[in-house]
């Protein structure tokens, strides 16, 4: 099967999921990342608003010990802004929330943690995203590559092995409603915190 044609059939899947299910496998999949090694020592990270019934993750965004980023689409590429609940979004070209331009930046080197959209992962680490190439093009960059990164889904798009391509980058990490684990191949080695606190 194609890349767009397991794309297709997954967001059908993921998209006839129940609200009342779409809520509970988020809550569950929200408990498995707030105890994972890579969040609990995480200062900043960056995360996504979910959109067609990506998981949830927005009850976490209310702690307080951690800066929040989220991204901008411009062009081809993502711009990072932090944001705190209460503060005003707007929707960007996909229909997705996003902080205003003037919200404050994220530098690369501020950053600890990149929780990563998806429609499916492997047990590999690799992602299978939504087409456009955003997060591919910006972890092949020297700035961002060393980041530890998380892809999360929901358990039934967590696969063995994804069809790949030259340019797909693997994660650290797969996070579902069901476990956390690290990447069996791929990215096996976790970058050390470099900067756990940005006092």
């Amino acid at each position: 099967m194609s890349k767009s044609e397991l794309r297709r059939l997954l967001l059908k899947q993921r998209q006839s999921m129940s609200s009342e299910h779409w809520h509970y496998k988020s809550e569950c999949l929200t408990k498995h990342l707030r105890s994972s090694p890579l969040f609990t020592q995480a200062q900043t990270v960056l995360a996504y608003f979910s959109f067609r019934k990506e998981p949830d993750l927005s009850t976490m965004f209310a702690d307080t010990e951690r800066r929040w980023g989220f991204p901008r689409c411009i062009d081809k590429s993502l711009c990072w802004h932090s944001w705190k609940p209460g503060e005003a979004l707007q929707k960007g070209k996909y229909g997705i929330f996003e902080p205003y331009p003037d919200a404050p930046t994220i530098k690369p080197s501020e950053v600890d943690l990149i929780i990563v959209p998806a429609v499916a992962c492997d047990q590999r680490g690799y992602r299978l995203g939504y087409g456009g190439g955003f997060y591919d093009r910006m972890l092949s960059s020297s700035e961002w590559e060393s980041k530890p990164t998380i892809g999360i889904i929901f358990e039934q798009a967590y696969l063995s092995q994804l069809p790949i391509d030259d340019w797909d980058k693997s994660l650290h990490a797969v996070c579902t409603e069901a476990r956390f684990n690290l990447a069996v191949l791929g990215k096996q080695e976790i970058p050390r915190q470099q900067h756990l606190s940005h006092e």
